[in-house]
């Protein structure tokens, strides 16, 4: 042992190749950046996700893959300084954009045009050298704020009016709240919630209200995610409500009795 390392100090030519072989070795890897918090899109609209390398070496000549769960689900691929994109999923195809503007310094971004809710989930930013692969996991998410609610009378029921609340375009789910003019929850009669092939949801909500009750009420449809909301108010005057007049209160008042009268009669 002691012979050789006086061999490698006798011969600098072989030390310093021995030490640029180890600067090679660890210059020639590095670590992907990505957000460290999730990023949120807004369906129908473009999103950038973005990754970068440190230290901040070109990735002109590298592999960039961005893909989901599996390494073969193909979002978008840059090899050999062009896309190739032959294998990308179905549902990514004339919707990506690679953007290497800044590939030079190792940065690197993937713009997805109108964005969808089956966008939503993970993303892997994948960088390869010729001796060196790593990656970063970015996490995507999609909301839908929708259209303000329509309100819409769709006749008596029970003895009160039944209001319609009306809404599409939300993703996730939203929540749908009636209210009072003091900001009182009301109790709705039933709700219906779909979901298109687009993946955002239509909701329809009923309520019944009397002449008794609160005529004056708003329908508020809120995204969770968002925390945003749309709300309509609408006002339901008295002659929109079912009357009994007082002729036909008199002559079931007069049948009632005629049927008493019969039946003592008859006893």
């Amino acid at each position: 042992l002691k012979l050789k390392i006086k061999l490698l100090f006798d011969y600098p030519s072989t030390l310093h190749i021995y030490f640029l072989w180890l600067w090679l070795h660890f210059t020639a890897q590095f670590k992907v950046i990505g957000p460290n918090h999730p990023i949120m899109a807004t369906a129908g609209e473009d999103i950038v996700l973005s990754c970068h390398l440190t230290p901040r070496i070109s990735a002109e000549n590298m592999e960039v893959r961005w893909y989901r769960s599996h390494f073969h689900s193909l979002v978008h691929l840059y090899r050999d300084g062009d896309n190739q994109n032959e294998r990308q999923m179905p549902e990514y195809q004339g919707r990506t954009e690679f953007l290497r503007d800044d590939i030079t310094n190792g940065s690197i971004a993937l713009r997805i045009r109108s964005v969808r809710p089956s966008d939503e989930g993970q993303y892997r930013c994948f960088f390869r050298s010729s001796d060196f692969h790593e990656e970063s996991v970015l996490e995507l998410k999609v909301a839908g704020l929708g259209s303000t609610p329509l309100i819409s009378v769709e006749g008596h029921q029970d003895g009160g009016i039944r209001m319609v609340c009306r809404s599409a375009g939300w993703y996730p789910e939203p929540k749908v709240l009636w209210r009072d003019p003091s900001g009182q929850l009301l109790t709705s009669l039933s709700k219906t919630t779909s979901q298109g092939a687009n993946g955002l949801f239509e909701t329809q909500n009923s309520i019944i209200i009397t002449e008794t009750s609160n005529q004056n009420l708003s329908c508020h449809i809120r995204n969770t995610l968002l925390n945003q909301e749309k709300e309509s108010t609408v006002y339901v005057a008295d002659p929109f409500f079912p009357r009994v007049s007082p002729s036909a209160v008199a002559l079931y008042v007069i049948l009632v009795i005629s049927f008493v009268l019969i039946g003592l009669a008859a006893f």
